[in-house]
């Protein structure tokens, strides 16, 4: 006879009774099926002894093992039981009633505040009488929206726990905390309708927040922004200072983008001794030690990008940094790369022309200006191709000259053994920036999809009368990303209730990004200020494949791009007068006068003037001004996505359906809301849809989009150099600021995690 054993020690052994598995089963799911019964019940006899865990186990395994194209229900019974399993948990941590999912609220607070896991602020800025008035909001039913994959991953990354990893919180709870800390500042009199709206849009999956927001918001320690970006100086001071901040934001939970092109190239002078530069590639590896070495709690190891411009001397060896052969001491395997390409270069590839390669320290010694501060202004003209001439001209600088396609190669043999580099293609990126007026793009973050003003920190020091050295920091634009991204599968399911759940949803989750920034704690202090100079934040969408297949549009067609221009439009625009509605109440970003949301060239630059809709957002923008300097991003948000149950970013599925492997069983994989009527979208999965309608969709919603998309290319491992490299110079045509990786169908590329939303 079977024994059935409580992990809890104050419940007592009891024998297992089929009866009792029925009507538990019944209680807790949907399920109908004998076979799945009995199945379950085989399982549990074929043990001696077996604890309420390992039952809660087979009922789930049982249920997965039936999730196929056809029975998709499957994952969201297997759901429920682990819901019942966490309810359970909850009760018996929590101590309260036996009948109740959801325990008192307050209580939570005050418990976990009580542990040191949740911030004292929630109980310092919120009454006891507010709080039970907020807890009043919550809806357990909204717990059923989850499948299996979704919840088991809130459930096992996001959801707060004890020192012990004991389960207290649960997945409501978590939406509310995480609205809650958002609105603590907000006034008390607008409070609970603000807290109401973030959790309606939080709870029915609307939208999702970035991962370190998702994970830490409440929370006592952690900081709530994606990741960031350092412009590092060219002085051994620099390289170190910028090496220790990216140290610190990465034990936060940060990914890192550093840019290296202002960096001396091998062989450059030093205090005027000749070839006494090692160049980029040593600190590069010293960035790949700190990525292994300061690691996010001991879960995983740091994330950081590094960019370099095509025309810095050291580019040939940058690029082979990730290959996995040639000399191990000119390799980093950890870090990941991305090169800045100009107009200029691109059309010396396409021409099959020569390129010039530069040590950045001699122009700047022998010309007095630093190319990486010039872009083209305009297309296929600019101040970049002058300066760039000039460098060419200069009868005493050294240069070496290379067929630029020599160096695509070199690319795209990267890329297809590594996934990277990732390509920004810098001219267009500072030709669209709306806030060129205050500065530069030099580099993107990461994933790709941050575009803002980028400078390097200065320091200096001084010893006072009384021995003390004093420390000066002239802080630099220092990057930083917050998150948020639009869940396309529910939001824009149906033409009529589209419109209305995206104008109730933009205006308040424009808020809570704007209220990430002056609620985050940030290590590097010039980070602090950047956030709060600019008030960047960026508002994306998951869920395109999704969408597609419910509005049935396939994704090679006309239709997709067009659905593609106008759905980003509208987002756009929305997005846009929220931050201007926040202007006018909270006060335009610090560097607003000058900009072009001011001078009204962003929406000129675009061909927004003609339409009267935007006429009316321009003249409201140049008048109240825009509380965010900088507004959307796509992120790819692959985890997000998952627990939201659709499909990453702007990206199509790997398969329709699949298995993953894990230690003890097959975990499946489906596509959302997969059906008879939504197959023949999804069969045209990653590797197989051409990859130019990819492009033509996503020049479509760069138009809209101030900042840019993690888009990655999916190509085969065989694919001919010249299709890819039509697909590159497709992309930079297209008027494509960035792309993410290039993912061979051979080549094993690591998630990033850090710009997730």
């Amino acid at each position: 006879m079977t024994t059935i054993i409580s992990k809890q020690e104050e419940t007592l052994p009891t024998h297992f009774n089929q009866e009792r598995i029925q009507a538990y089963i019944q209680k807790v799911t949907s399920i109908q099926s004998q076979e799945y019964i009995d199945k379950v019940i085989r399982a549990i006899e074929a043990k001696a002894q077996i604890n309420t865990d390992e039952v809660t186990s087979i009922l789930i395994n049982a249920a997965l093992e039936n999730v196929d194209e056809v029975n998709t229900e499957w994952s969201f019974e297997a759901a429920k039981i682990y819901l019942h399993k966490l309810y359970r948990q909850a009760r018996f941590h929590r101590g309260y009633d036996q009948e109740q999912k959801y325990g008192d609220f307050y209580s939570l607070l005050k418990q976990l505040t009580d542990k040191g896991i949740y911030t004292p602020q929630l109980l310092e800025k919120y009454e006891k009488a507010e709080i039970e008035r907020i807890s009043t909001l919550l809806d357990p039913e909204k717990d059923l929206l989850f499948d299996y994959i979704g919840l088991h991953t809130l459930a096992t990354r996001y959801l707060a726990t004890d020192h012990q990893k004991n389960t207290y919180e649960l997945p409501q709870e978590r939406w509310l905390v995480i609205s809650m800390h958002l609105m603590q500042d907000e006034p008390r009199e607008k409070r609970f309708a603000l807290i109401a709206e973030a959790y309606w849009a939080l709870s029915n999956l609307y939208m999702t927040v970035a991962t370190p927001t998702l994970a830490n918001a409440g929370l006592a320690h952690g900081q709530l922004s994606s990741c960031f970006i350092d412009t590092v100086e060219d002085s051994l001071i620099g390289i170190y200072n910028s090496n220790t901040d990216v140290a610190r934001l990465s034990k936060d939970g940060g990914g890192i983008g550093v840019y290296m092109g202002k960096v001396r190239s091998r062989g450059s002078s030093i205090k005027g001794f000749k070839g006494a530069s090692s160049g980029v590639l040593p600190w590069i590896k010293q960035l790949n030690n700190t990525a292994v070495s300061v690691d996010q709690l001991g879960r995983r190891k740091g994330a950081i990008a590094v960019y370099l411009d095509v025309w810095h001397a050291d580019i040939l060896s940058f690029l082979d940094l990730k290959l996995n052969n040639g000399d191990e001491r000119q390799r980093a395997h950890d870090i990941f790369t991305g090169v800045c390409l100009p107009d200029l270069f691109m059309e010396k590839v396409e021409n099959r022309e020569d390129w010039f390669l530069f040590d950045p320290h001699e122009v700047r010694n022998l010309l007095g200006f630093s190319l990486e501060d010039y872009y083209d202004e305009q297309r296929g003209n600019g101040s970049f191709r002058e300066k760039y001439e000039e460098c060419i001209q200069h009868p005493q600088l050294k240069k070496t000259k290379i067929p630029a396609i020599q160096i695509m190669v070199r690319i795209m043999k990267s890329q297809l053994e590594t996934g990277t580099p990732f390509m920004f293609y810098r001219d267009e990126v500072n030709r669209k920036n709306p806030n060129k007026h205050a500065g530069m793009v030099y580099s993107s973050n990461l994933c790709t999809e941050i575009m803002q003003n980028m400078s390097p920190t200065l320091q200096s020091e001084e010893i006072v009368e009384d021995g003390t050295i004093i420390t000066y920091k002239k802080p630099g634009d220092f990057v930083v990303c917050n998150l948020s991204s639009i869940n396309l599968g529910r939001t824009v399911q149906l033409d009529d209730d589209e419109q209305e759940v995206l104008q109730r949803l933009i205006p308040i989750q424009v808020r809570m990004l704007d209220n990430v920034i002056d609620l985050n704690t940030i290590d590097v202090k010039q980070a602090m200020i950047t956030n709060k100079k600019y008030r960047a934040i960026g508002l994306g969408t998951f869920g395109w494949h999704h969408i597609l297949a419910l509005k049935n549009l396939k994704w090679e067609s006309k239709e997709a791009v067009e659905f593609a221009d106008q759905l980003y439009e509208r987002i756009s625009k929305l997005t846009i007068q929220a931050s201007i509605d926040l202007a006018k109440e909270k006060g335009a970003y610090p560097m607003f006068a000058g900009s072009d949301w001011q001078t009204g060239q962003y929406f000129q630059q675009r061909g927004y003037e003609n339409d009267e809709e935007w006429r009316s957002i321009m003249d409201e923008a140049a008048t109240f001004g825009l509380r965010n300097g900088y507004l959307m991003a796509v992120a790819p948000n692959s985890s997000t996505s998952v627990i939201a149950g659709s499909t990453a970013s702007i990206d199509p599925i790997f398969k329709p359906f699949y298995y993953e492997e894990k230690k003890d069983y097959k975990l499946p994989f489906v596509a959302p809301d997969l059906n008879h009527r939504t197959y023949d979208v999804y069969r045209r999965s990653a590797y197989i849809v051409d990859q130019r309608w990819s492009i033509q969709q996503n020049a479509a919603r760069q138009h809209h989009i101030d900042q840019s998309i993690s888009f990655n290319f999916y190509v085969p491992n065989n694919i001919k150099a010249k299709v890819l490299l039509d697909l590159h110079l497709q992309a930079w045509d297209s008027g494509l600021k960035t792309t993410y990786y290039v993912r061979s169908t051979a080549s094993d590329i690591e998630e990033c995690e850090w710009c997730e939303s």
